[in-house]
Protein backbone atom coordinates (compact mmCIF):
# COMPACT_ATOMS: atom_id res chain seq x y z
CA UNK A 1 0.00 0.00 0.00
CA UNK A 2 1.28 3.55 -0.67
CA UNK A 3 0.05 6.87 0.61
CA UNK A 4 0.05 10.25 -0.90
CA UNK A 5 -0.27 13.35 1.19
CA UNK A 6 -0.47 17.00 -1.26
CA UNK A 7 -0.25 20.26 0.20
CA UNK A 8 -0.07 23.40 -1.23
CA UNK A 9 -2.95 24.35 -2.62
CA UNK A 10 -4.55 28.07 -2.09
CA UNK A 11 -6.10 31.10 -3.33
CA UNK A 12 -4.14 32.98 -5.64
CA UNK A 13 -4.74 35.74 -8.26
CA UNK A 14 -4.27 35.60 -12.05
CA UNK A 15 -0.44 35.23 -12.92
CA UNK A 16 0.57 34.10 -9.50
CA UNK A 17 2.27 31.17 -7.97
CA UNK A 18 1.65 28.19 -6.25
CA UNK A 19 3.84 24.89 -5.36
CA UNK A 20 2.03 21.48 -4.17
CA UNK A 21 3.62 18.89 -3.01
CA UNK A 22 2.85 15.02 -2.63
CA UNK A 23 4.72 12.66 0.19
CA UNK A 24 4.35 9.27 -0.56
CA UNK A 25 4.86 6.85 2.35
CA UNK A 26 4.40 2.49 2.51
CA UNK A 27 5.48 0.64 -0.76
CA UNK A 28 7.24 3.37 -2.50
CA UNK A 29 9.83 1.51 -3.83
CA UNK A 30 7.00 -0.53 -6.10
CA UNK A 31 6.21 3.13 -8.01
CA UNK A 32 6.58 3.76 -11.14
CA UNK A 33 5.11 6.95 -12.16
CA UNK A 34 3.90 9.87 -10.32
CA UNK A 35 1.99 12.46 -11.12
CA UNK A 36 -0.77 15.37 -10.65
CA UNK A 37 -4.20 15.57 -12.41
CA UNK A 38 -6.75 17.83 -11.03
CA UNK A 39 -10.60 18.40 -11.90
CA UNK A 40 -12.90 21.25 -12.00
CA UNK A 41 -16.66 21.37 -11.52
CA UNK A 42 -18.82 19.30 -13.97
CA UNK A 43 -15.52 18.47 -15.65
CA UNK A 44 -13.89 15.19 -15.73
CA UNK A 45 -10.56 14.45 -13.90
CA UNK A 46 -7.10 15.50 -16.12
CA UNK A 47 -3.95 14.73 -16.40
CA UNK A 48 -1.65 17.78 -15.66
CA UNK A 49 2.28 16.09 -15.34
CA UNK A 50 3.99 12.95 -14.79
CA UNK A 51 7.01 11.88 -14.02
CA UNK A 52 8.62 8.36 -14.23
CA UNK A 53 11.00 6.29 -12.48
CA UNK A 54 13.19 7.10 -15.22
CA UNK A 55 12.46 10.88 -15.37
CA UNK A 56 10.47 10.82 -18.43
CA UNK A 57 8.10 13.78 -18.17
CA UNK A 58 4.47 14.93 -19.78
CA UNK A 59 2.39 17.72 -19.76
CA UNK A 60 -0.87 18.61 -21.08
CA UNK A 61 -0.89 21.04 -23.32
CA UNK A 62 -2.63 23.84 -21.39
CA UNK A 63 -0.32 24.20 -18.80
CA UNK A 64 3.35 23.83 -20.81
CA UNK A 65 5.26 26.73 -20.24
CA UNK A 66 3.75 27.18 -17.21
CA UNK A 67 3.73 24.26 -14.91
CA UNK A 68 6.54 22.35 -13.94
CA UNK A 69 7.02 18.77 -12.32
CA UNK A 70 9.55 17.45 -10.43
CA UNK A 71 11.06 14.66 -7.29
CA UNK A 72 12.73 14.57 -4.23
CA UNK A 73 13.64 11.07 -4.13
CA UNK A 74 15.35 11.25 -1.02
CA UNK A 75 11.90 12.61 0.54
CA UNK A 76 9.19 10.67 -1.92
CA UNK A 77 7.67 13.75 -2.88
CA UNK A 78 6.52 15.07 -5.97
CA UNK A 79 6.60 18.72 -6.65
CA UNK A 80 3.83 20.77 -9.11
CA UNK A 81 5.24 24.41 -9.66
CA UNK A 82 2.91 26.09 -10.84
CA UNK A 83 3.21 29.72 -12.64
CA UNK A 84 1.54 32.45 -14.50
CA UNK A 85 -2.10 30.84 -13.04
CA UNK A 86 -5.08 31.11 -15.17
CA UNK A 87 -8.68 31.23 -13.86
CA UNK A 88 -9.42 28.28 -16.03
CA UNK A 89 -6.64 26.49 -13.45
CA UNK A 90 -9.19 26.38 -11.08
CA UNK A 91 -10.07 23.11 -9.85
CA UNK A 92 -9.23 20.31 -7.48
CA UNK A 93 -5.63 18.44 -8.02
CA UNK A 94 -4.80 15.09 -6.59
CA UNK A 95 -1.77 13.46 -6.45
CA UNK A 96 -1.40 9.71 -8.59
CA UNK A 97 1.20 7.15 -7.75
CA UNK A 98 1.46 4.09 -10.08
CA UNK A 99 2.71 0.76 -9.51
CA UNK A 100 2.33 -2.23 -12.37
CA UNK A 101 -0.99 -3.21 -10.77
CA UNK A 102 -2.08 -0.18 -8.94
CA UNK A 103 -2.65 3.20 -8.86
CA UNK A 104 -3.51 5.61 -5.88
CA UNK A 105 -4.85 8.56 -5.07
CA UNK A 106 -4.61 11.73 -2.83
CA UNK A 107 -7.05 13.52 -1.12
CA UNK A 108 -6.99 16.28 -3.18
CA UNK A 109 -5.97 19.88 -3.02
CA UNK A 110 -8.44 22.94 -4.06
CA UNK A 111 -6.15 25.53 -6.30
CA UNK A 112 -7.89 29.02 -6.88
CA UNK A 113 -7.17 31.30 -9.22
CA UNK A 114 -9.65 34.54 -8.76
CA UNK A 115 -8.88 38.37 -8.69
Amino acid sequence: QVQLVESGGGLVQPGGSLKLSCAASGSVSSLYRMGWYRQAPGKQRELVAAITSGGVINYADSVKGRFTISRDDAKNTVYLQMNSLKPEDTAVYYCNARSVNLAYWGQGTQVTVSV
